[in-house]
């Protein structure tokens, strides 16, 4: 039997308030974004508040500062491209729908329609905008977890057509969000960066640059 993530999050609030003992804790949802406290084993890139699934053939591309803080997070497969984000949430309640009618505010006053579509994720935002490179279609999902929310956008065909997703799905699957226990405003992004020893590599190539010439 498939555990849904609904069930899953009241399972757990349950579990919290005592009403569940140790042996009726139901087992984790059957697929991610997972909080670390349920997520199954796996190889992952650690990058803080994002554990990204090694996935075959698709890539991993972040935008950094010097100090190794990510700015970015965009998984790329092919012709295809899903950008990352992770935010603090209330435990009460998901902020996705909120959020979501931000984005197609923000696109309408941009010049861009936006269109809702019910998908395998629940209710998700479709676009089509015009960019330096030409018009790009954008779907943008969400979703809730327990005191966060891993906001997603698809590029490419993945856009327009969810089954082309593929190994970009897959690391959705298998994504592990870690929250963190200290108190956060609700939508302020988690802290994202770059594995240590990617941190110190980059410094180092940095400092045998020297400096630039502006």
């Amino acid at each position: 039997m498939i555990f849904s993530r609904k069930r899953a999050d009241e399972a757990r609030q349950a579990r919290d308030n005592g009403v569940l003992d140790a042996e009726e804790t139901p087992a984790a949802p059957a697929r991610g974004p997972y909080d670390v406290s349920e997520a199954p084993e796996a190889p992952r890139l650690d990058l803080g508040s994002l554990q990204i699934p090694a996935v075959p053939d698709v890539e991993v591309r972040v935008q950094a500062d010097p100090q190794g803080v990510i700015q970015q997070v965009v998984l790329v497969h092919g012709q295809n491209a899903l950008q990352l984000g992770v935010f603090a949430a209330p435990r009460s309640e998901g902020i996705w729908d909120e959020v979501r009618e931000e984005i197609r505010t923000s696109l309408f006053n941009d010049g861009a329609a936006a269109q809702e579509v019910e998908g395998e994720r629940g209710t998700e935002l479709r676009a089509r905008v015009r960019t330096p490179d030409g018009v790009t279609d954008l779907r943008f999902i969400g979703i809730d977890g327990p005191r966060w929310m891993v906001r997603g956008v698809f590029q490419g065909q993945a856009a327009t057509d969810p089954a082309a997703a593929g190994p970009l799905a897959a690391c959705l699957d298998g994504l592990v969000v870690d929250r963190g226990h200290e108190a956060k405003p609700v939508r302020e992004p988690l802290p994202l960066r770059l594995p240590r020893e990617v941190a110190e590599q980059q410094a180092a190539e940095q400092q045998a640059a020297g400096p630039q010439e502006v």
